[in-house]
């Protein structure tokens, strides 16, 4: 028995001392705890927002960036493409050109051969023909000193001079007739000439064959310059033919060479076409998954926002709501009273919670049900739980003890007085 009042009187000290030591109501550690979750909540927002506005700003000069530099490459992508136009039309057009200069050049080629093979066979007439000439006039002359000098070998003279293609066929036969009467064997033969007829041949024989070497002689000086011209203007036609070929050769090499770096440029415009779209691409699909991402944080920031602002309005509501003056006052009426009583059992035997909590922690599941928040719902748990649950768990365990203590106390009782009767 001593045990248990000793218990008994502990607990009640116990008691009586957190009843003195709670100067804070049960409502007031509710406003509490809601000031503070609404003082967080409201920090937590405010960060929020800076945060938002670095990423939101983030997304506005990665959009303007990736915006311009795909405008830029649209607009590259149209010079290329014109580029790439304009040294295909060019390589065309001087393909064309470099096949005009390499007719040309085979034409010229062609006349130029042609040219020289004509002039080889007037070359091969003009020696055979001036050789003709040339064996003429010296036989004729020949012929003729033979004829005035009276020598004995003018037979012979005449039958070289007989053989000559060049002697026309008339003086060929008046060679023939003046050897004949000069031979006396073949005098006899033929009707003795007349007197006169006969002492006029030998003079007549040397006029013919002095026009005749003139003649030659002028023919062979025309054949001469004929030829001279001949040659000239072979010389001067080669000289041109050459000259043009040389200019379309050279053309034709820079056209080529021309082309070749259009057909580079265009090649090279072509590989930074693919590169820019490529690029280009790239950028669009950057911007537009960018741009997708942004908008779904900014969907989900503006739907914190708003729940964050519902969740503090909701709190402050709730704070409204038990700091009203009908509530503070009923606490600092009866809440103090009952400590001051030193009701210290009564107070743990009843719900330290008052209707207002009641409401207000029914109030914040509501909300947090609606707005589907999890702050509210964590808040109205805290708000609804009794303040005493510890102090009223710490003493149902002690009344457990002391009520064991007892039953140990009254059986060692019972076995005292069992061994004194017994004694």
């Amino acid at each position: 028995m001593k045990g248990m009042t000793s218990a008994l009187t502990l607990f009640l000290l116990c008691g009586s001392a957190f009843a003195l030591d709670t100067t804070v109501t049960p409502v007031q550690k509710v406003i509490q705890l809601m000031e503070g979750m609404l003082e967080k909540g409201k920090k937590e927002k405010h960060e929020e927002q800076v945060q938002f506005a670095a990423y939101k700003q983030f997304c506005d000069d990665t959009t303007v960036e990736k915006k311009r530099s795909i405008s830029e490459a649209e607009e590259m992508i149209e010079v290329l493409k014109a580029d790439i136009q304009k040294y295909a039309a060019d390589a065309a057009s001087l393909a064309k050109e470099i096949a005009g200069h390499e007719e040309d050049i085979a034409v010229w080629t062609g006349d130029m051969k042609a040219a020289t093979k004509v002039r080889e066979i007037e070359k091969a007439d003009y020696d055979a023909t001036h050789k003709d000439y040339s064996e003429s006039v010296d036989a004729l002359g020949r012929a003729i000193n033979v004829l005035k000098k009276q020598t004995a070998d003018k037979k012979q003279a005449f039958v070289q001079l007989k053989s000559m293609n060049m002697i026309p066929d008339d003086a060929k036969r008046a060679i023939d007739a003046f050897l004949t009467t000069e031979d006396p064997s073949e005098g006899l033969a033929v009707a003795a000439p007349e007197a006169n007829a006969y002492e006029n041949q030998s003079g007549g024989i040397i006029e013919m064959l002095e026009k005749l070497l003139d003649k030659f002689i002028d023919e062979r000086t025309t054949l001469e310059k004929e030829e001279m011209n001949s040659r000239q203007a072979f010389e001067m036609l080669m000289q041109d033919l050459n000259a043009q070929k040389d200019q379309a050769t050279r053309d034709r090499d820079e056209k080529s060479e021309s082309k070749a770096g259009k057909l580079q440029a265009k090649a090279d415009a072509e590989g930074d076409l693919g590169d820019t779209t490529s690029t280009m691409e790239a950028d669009k699909k950057y911007l537009s998954d960018t741009t997708a991402t942004c908008e779904e944080k900014a969907s989900a920031f503006e739907s914190r926002q708003q729940l964050r602002a519902e969740e503090i309005e909701a709190i402050e509501k709730a704070v409204e709501i038990i700091s009203s003056g009908s509530v503070s006052g009923a606490a600092d009426k009866h809440l103090p009273a009952m400590v001051q009583k030193g009701s210290s059992l009564a107070q743990l035997r009843a719900d330290a919670r008052s209707p207002t909590q009641t409401r207000v922690a029914e109030y914040l599941r509501e909300q947090a049900k609606h707005l589907n928040s999890r702050v509210l719902s964590a808040l109205a748990v805290r708000v609804n739980d009794d303040p005493f649950a510890k102090v009223k768990k710490m003493i149902k365990d002690l009344l457990v003890r002391l009520m064991e203590e007892a039953n140990e106390e009254a059986e060692h009782k019972g076995w005292c007085d069992t061994e004194l009767s017994t004694n």
